[in-house]
């Protein structure tokens, strides 16, 4: 017999007569310790009837070892001189020889990785799949314990532990991994079917597996998980770098050991998009991160601008509107990684081994936002045109939210600019009250609100305290905010008590609401408060719209919310406003503000409005610093929504400011009421002021006597001018005309229009009050 050939002789009584040296090799017995023992010792099981019948098949040796070793034989009945059977001779292919039955076949051209184990994990068999995935051939493993082919690693621990568990449990099982292998440059994803091997008798005999390689399968999940995490991490602000900031965080590590975002300046400003140059392309690095501490790659610093040629894969990226792909080798690729290392050259050492780079165009809603780019330096695998197509559906969602945060950005910036410009620059000086003001913009997703606050010089040194807000964000809530506003300040100019001047505008926001047919009211809605206080009767006369009450201060410290109607909000139509009057004692602090101060879902609205008070009795230096105060003590670190606070702290006039006199309704009372006032502007300082005076007070007093109906009263109030109210029982308001040159009268009003800084005239309880200022700054 040939050494390479497997052969024994089994004579008649089943006994070894004649062994190979290729037996001896198979099966680990010397021809000494095979030849005159019992063939049944060597077989691992009994060799199946249809094995027998064939005289050919698969049978089970046991190695000398003690694992088990799949033999194909073939048996040749050897007769006598009688001619009967005297035994045969069998010859053994080794397992590397070509299969001959097509169930051989199989195994051994199966695509997957197929192999059998003993019940100690070691090898019986392997087909060529497994032979490539482990890099070497079946000779060189067959025998060997599992554990000694591999690397000391989790996963091969793992893999191990499994091949026990199906001898242990006899159950077949299901086993996904990711993980490599020795023959393989990078991991793979592999799912296993292992189950258990026995004979005829039940008897386990071993372990057979089949590997599935998994990788695309795998990366497709992965990818598909990796797009619903980022529909869930992008876009969780309205903010633009933090939404770059966020893309990075989803594709690092996992994605890319190097990424990042560069935007046009356009989309960080207020600006509308220019078009994409088709040369030089100038970017601003707005977010990039790394698998290294510190991003040491990064050849451009956050915030810095950065010019790519048009050579490079991100001008190519940003002008075809498409992921473009480069690999190590490729002159383009090449040429970029010179660039970056002349650029930052204390970033080169990081960048070693850099293969594989990808560009990304930001784009949304047709517009080139600007450029994400990944690479691949500790990944060994390149990036393929399955990225390619990831990369831009997850570039599309970040481009949006990109965009979104940047059109928020816009919004905000125009409705607070709107905002600014509708809201009073400098409060006017007067003496009916100090005032102090703050305002603080929304930063939330909705966008600013319609709050606003007015402070209104009124006749008669009166003040109109005005707080609003409209419901909703954004541009519309502004511009409504902008025609309340000088709605109110038109009605104020009227003179409208606080309930009057809301009933006014409910009608009037009623009729914004209406669409055009005016069929439907849209939801459109605010509230007010507008609070009137007069420094001579020290009254404060206040009704609101839906408005929270205001909170009072008085001079002794006490602090609490002045008791009133809320009435409903502007809008609701058809219902009554209810106005509430209360004297104050000079020095009294009113804080009038938004909902934005005291409500919020995460806080209860009377213990908000306690702290409020609290916080307006603590000292302060002026009612600046107490509004830092109350914001401080009463809004939580980010508020969801505008705030406007106002304080107002009342002064009073004395009563050698004020002088009044009851006026008979008799012409002849006329002259006698002039020089009154004349004596009382000498007592004053005022001697300056007493021709034009006299002239006014002649006029109105003569047309309430010869127009109006009495009680007929005259007041002087000397504030920062010198104010002058005639009031009569009549509430027939006058007006302004000019007289013919023929008329013997109605140039009174014109006369005293001309020699005033201002006129004007009110309803009151009683009738009617004509009212005129002049300056006390001399001209010169």
């Amino acid at each position: 017999m040939e050494d390479a050939s497997a052969a024994a002789i089994i004579d008649a009584r089943g006994t070894v007569t004649g062994w190979s040296e290729g037996a001896r090799r198979l099966t680990g017995y010397p021809a000494e310790e095979a030849v005159g023992r019992p063939v049944r010792e060597l077989l691992a099981e009994d060799v199946p009837p249809e094995a027998v019948s064939a005289r050919s098949g698969t049978v089970m040796v046991r190695h000398r070892d003690g694992y088990l070793v799949g033999l194909r034989v073939t048996a040749c009945v050897v007769t006598g001189r009688d001619g009967a059977p005297d035994g045969c001779v069998i010859t053994a292919e080794p397992p590397g020889s070509a299969e001959t039955s097509l169930a051989g076949k199989a195994f051994q051209q199966a695509s997957m990785s197929m192999s059998v184990f003993d019940t100690d994990q070691r090898y019986l068999r392997l087909n060529y799949a497994a032979c490539q995935v482990m890099g070497v051939s079946e000779e060189t493993l067959l025998g060997r314990h599992f554990p000694e082919t591999v690397e000391e690693a989790e996963h091969s621990r793992g893999f191990n532990w499994h091949l026990r568990h199906v001898v242990e449990t006899g159950r077949p099982l299901r086993y996904e991994s990711y993980t490599g292998a020795p023959a393989l440059n990078r991991e793979h994803a592999w799912v296993t079917e292992m189950w258990p091997l026995r004979d005829r008798s039940g008897e386990l005999l071993g372990t057979a597996l089949a590997a599935f390689d998994s990788t695309e399968q795998y990366w497709a999940r992965q990818r598909l998980a990796l797009l619903n995490e980022a529909a869930a991490a992008i876009g969780t602000t309205l903010d633009v770098v933090r939404t770059a900031e966020e893309l990075i965080e989803v594709v690092v590590p996992r994605f890319a050991d190097f990424a990042s975002v560069d935007l046009f300046d356009w989309v960080l400003g207020a600006e509308e998009s220019p078009t994409v140059p088709h040369d030089e392309i100038v970017l601003r690095r707005v977010a990039h991160g790394s698998v290294t501490e510190g991003t040491p790659e990064a050849a451009v610093h956050l915030g810095e601008v950065d010019a790519y040629p048009a050579f490079s894969p991100i001008a190519r990226a940003m002008r075809e509107g498409r992921a473009i792909v480069s690999q190590a080798g490729e002159p383009s690729f090449m040429r970029w990684v010179a660039e970056r290392n002349t650029r930052a050259p204390q970033g080169s050492p990081y960048r070693q081994g850099v293969h594989s780079m990808m560009a990304v165009p930001l784009r949304a809603r047709g517009i080139t936002l600007g450029v994400a780019v990944a690479v691949r330096i500790r990944q060994v695998d390149d990036y393929v045109p399955d990225d390619a197509v990831f990369a831009e559906e997850l570039g599309s969602r970040a481009a949006v939210c990109v965009d979104n945060a940047r059109r928020f950005a816009r919004e905000r910036t125009t409705a607070l600019a709107l905002q600014h410009s509708l809201l009073p620059k400098g409060l006017p000086g007067q003496a009916a009250v100090q005032v102090a003001h703050r305002y603080l913009p929304s930063g939330s997703a909705a966008g600013i609100g319609g709050d606003w606050f007015d402070v209104i010089p009124l006749s008669g040194s009166r003040v109109a305290l005005v707080v609003g807000d409209v419901v909703g964000h954004g541009i519309p809530s502004s511009a409504t905010m902008g025609r309340l506003v000088t709605a109110v300040r038109t009605l104020a100019d009227v003179d409208l008590p606080p309930d009057e001047l809301l009933t006014h505008l409910d009608d009037l926001v009623t009729h914004l609401a209406s669409d055009d047919e005016g069929d439907e009211v849209a939801e459109l809605g605010a509230t007010c408060l507008y609070a009137v206080y007069d420094p001579v009767t020290r009254r404060l006369n206040l009704a609101a719209a839906g408005h929270p009450a205001p909170a009072l201060v008085l001079p002794d410290g006490s602090a609490r919310l002045i008791p009133m109607s809320a009435g409903p909000p502007l809008g609701v139509g058809g219902l009554p406003f209810e106005a509430t009057e209360l004297q104050l004692p000079e020095g009294s602090v009113v804080a009038l503000y938004t909902d934005g101060l005291v409500e919020d879902r995460d806080r209860d609205v009377d213990h908000a409005t306690d702290e409020l008070c609290r916080a307006l009795t603590v000292p302060a230096d002026s009612l600046d610093a107490l509004c830092d105060t109350v914001l401080k003590a009463v809004l939580p670190e980010e508020p969801g929504d505008d705030v406007a606070l106002l304080l107002a702290r009342t002064r009073a006039l004395g009563a050698d400011q004020v002088a009044t006199w009851d006026v008979t309704p008799d012409p002849a009372q006329v002259g006698a009421t002039r020089q009154a006032a004349t004596e009382r502007l000498t007592e004053w300082g005022l001697d300056e002021t007493a021709f034009v005076t006299e002239l006014v007070v002649s006029e109105l007093v003569t047309n309430a006597i010869r127009y109006g109906a009495p009680p007929i009263q005259l007041r002087l109030i000397r504030d920062q001018t010198l104010i002058c109210e005639v009031s009569d029982g009549s509430s027939t308001s006058p007006h302004l005309r000019r007289a013919h040159q023929d008329d013997e009268g109605g140039r009174g009003l014109l006369l005293v229009a001309q020699l005033t800084q201002r006129w004007g005239s009110r309803q009151t309880t009683r009738g009617k009050t004509i009212w005129c200022e002049q300056s006390l700054t001399p001209l010169f």
